[in-house]
């Protein structure tokens, strides 16, 4: 599978896992996208500085445009890459935005860690009373 393929394969699989498996329903809310907004931008910052610098290379053969020059950096703008970084790692990084904060919501709604505490998350059973640690 090339990296293209398995970008869009992860965007579809965790739309479903939000949408219809955990069902927080994350991408229909305004907060979400305002947030994400904010998300893509650094997104694109450190991944222009990390592709444009060169020290991450892509093949051209696995993304959607060219490889890069061999004497210089990649286009900044077109040839399939957004601030030099190619197209797929947007995708990418949108599937891993929405799978944390999906999980992170799930587990919240099923009472994990309520209460911030140090140390390892617990889990309030139904009927259990809550913690008396301050």
């Amino acid at each position: 599978m090339s990296y293209t393929q398995l970008a869009v394969l992860g965007v579809v699989v965790v739309i479903l896992i939000d949408l219809f498996v955990l069902r927080t329903r994350l991408l229909r809310r305004k907060a979400f996208w305002v947030s994400y907004a904010i998300v893509v931008f650094f997104q694109l910052v450190t991944n222009g500085v990390l592709t444009g610098l060169r020290v991450v290379r892509y093949d051209g053969e696995a993304i959607v445009g060219s490889t890069t020059p061999v004497d210089g950096p990649p286009p900044f703008l077109g040839d399939g890459r957004i601030a030099f970084a190619p197209l797929e790692d947007l995708l990418f990084g949108f599937a891993l935005v929405v799978l944390a904060q999906a999980v992170w919501v799930w587990l919240g709604r099923r009472g994990v860690q309520r209460t911030p505490y140090s140390g390892p998350p617990r889990v309030r059973m139904p009927g259990q009373a809550d913690d008396p640690r301050p």
